[in-house]
């Protein structure tokens, strides 16, 4: 008999303990503790602006840790401490900004706040540790490991292997890995795996793999295993639905994890609508207040650098109009955002004439088509400069994938797989690809294939400083050996 009720619960659940519950009453109030005695020593007692302060940073460090997962997170102590040190700066910078809008900056001692700062982390730190330490050699003696068993032997299931046997707090011991039937396991791989290796799944440890899928159940009662993790193929997903109905006589706990790295993710995230797992493959990451930020640094920032290079680009225009017949600028159709396309500005470098219908042909050295005052202009990516117009306009950003010509999308898009991904975000004058030396002639795929894996890198990647170091590493490019 079938059970088709369902529960009105929402079916995504972040789940929580009473260990990182205390953790965090721990830490706040370990850095009250902190304050309150900095403040006795310095000032004397707590008047009440410095109460206002402690109010104010504790409100900032419930905010900024759960934006960051701070109690959330099974990873390496390491990498905890820099998640950590990340969320106390943002509770911290919360403080001050507070401090600069109220114009009461000056009421608080400069010596107090730079000792909270440094102290607060390094207690946390210290205490994030201890406790770490005691849960782990308490789970380690007081709680045998868990069996588990792995359904799947591909790169997923490698991967969950390692990471299941490289953290103590998940407590678990994997038996080995289940091998699919011959068709599953020899299925062919997902276009778009070709471009999107993650650096997760460099050096694992081999698969123990302990026999095939149909000798699931007596290996689950001969190892007393009590979890059984999927890591199937998205092209048999089908196996799952049996496998499961399978599995709940057994009084196993049973785990799907969607082999989604097969494929090509850009920006993919988990949520939640109306109570219902959405798992989001590809999307643009400016939503939201990520859309405004960008485009508040795109303007503020825009017109700052047009009103420095202004003098810059009156010189070049003279220069241009001194060395050939010609207009000063040249206008060409490109794709941008979502594929639409607008005309990008750049100051003409090549002599007048005519290209052959439809056909538009890279610039490559020495070319006899580039003048003198051109050559020098490629060479610095001073040519590039009037698409600081292009920018205030809204058609694209600062920093992004740098837009190719129409043509130039049609024919590499026919080579690389998912090569429109990179039409996710806002094409730039800069771009991550820029600035590793991926640019000038592109006369072999692989080194589009390059740049375009770099593109997508910085898609799943963007963040205010990531653009922000890029603005400033592209001052050291613009030289580059590959500029011309």
């Amino acid at each position: 008999m079938a059970f088709t009720k369902r529960s009105h619960r929402s079916i995504l659940k972040r789940r929580g303990s009473i260990s990182t519950a205390v953790q965090a009453v721990v830490d706040l109030v370990a850095v009250m503790a902190l304050s309150l005695l900095l403040i006795q020593k310095q000032i004397g007692a707590l008047t009440p602006p410095y109460t206002v302060m402690l109010l104010i940073l504790g409100m900032g460090m419930v905010f900024a840790y759960n934006r960051f997962g701070v109690y959330r997170s099974n990873s390496s102590f390491t990498r905890k401490a820099l998640t950590l040190f990340k969320a106390w700066s943002l509770a911290f910078g919360f403080l001050l900004v507070v401090g600069f809008v109220t114009k009461q900056t000056e009421v608080f001692s400069r010596l107090l706040l730079g000792q909270l700062f440094l102290g607060g982390y390094l207690l946390q730190v210290l205490l994030q540790y201890l406790s770490r330490e005691i849960q782990i050699r308490v789970m380690v003696h007081a709680v045998p490991a868990e069996n588990v068993l792995i359904v799947g032997t591909g790169k997923l299931a490698s991967y969950l292997q390692n990471k299941i046997s490289g953290n103590p707090w998940l407590n678990q011991k994997v038996v080995g890995c289940l091998e699919l039937p011959s068709a599953a396991q020899n299925s062919p791989a997902r276009a778009g795996a070709t471009l999107y290796e993650s650096s997760d799944f460099a050096s694992l440890k081999e698969l123990k793999v302990i026999g095939p899928l149909d000798q699931m159940q007596s290996i689950i009662e001969s190892h007393d295993v009590r979890t059984v993790y999927f890591a199937i193929p998205l092209g048999e997903s089908d196996l799952i639905e049996d496998l499961y109905f399978q599995l709940l006589d057994r009084h196993v706990a049973v785990h799907w994890v969607p082999d989604i790295f097969s494929l090509l993710l850009v920006n993919h995230s988990v949520r939640e609508i109306a109570g219902l797992p959405v798992l989001t493959l590809s999307e643009t990451p400016l939503t939201g207040t990520r859309l405004l930020f960008k485009a508040l640094e795109d303007r503020v920032l825009g017109l700052l650098i047009l009103v420095l290079i202004s003098p810059v680009l009156l010189i070049i225009a003279a220069a241009i109009k001194l060395d050939s017949r010609g207009p000063v600028f040249f206008r060409q159709a490109r794709k941008g955002w979502s594929g639409r396309v607008f005309h990008i500005w750049k100051f003409r470098s090549m002599y007048v004439h005519q290209p052959e219908a439809g056909v538009i042909r890279q610039a490559t050295r020495n070319d006899p088509r580039v003048t003198r005052v051109g050559a020098f202009l490629r060479r610095t990516s001073l040519d590039e400069l009037p698409q600081i117009f292009n920018v205030l306009r809204g058609e694209m950003s600062l920093v992004g994938p740098r837009p190719h010509a129409v043509q130039h999308d049609e024919l590499y898009s026919k080579g690389i797989n998912a090569y429109f991904a990179r039409h996710n975000i806002k094409p730039g004058i800069t771009g991550l690809a820029q600035v590793r030396g991926l640019r000038g002639e592109t006369s072999e795929i692989e080194r589009m294939q390059e740049r375009i894996e770099a593109d997508i890198e910085y898609i799943n990647n963007w963040s205010l400083w990531l653009d922000i170091s890029i603005l400033l590493r592209t001052l050291g490019a613009l030289t580059g050996k590959n500029a011309y």
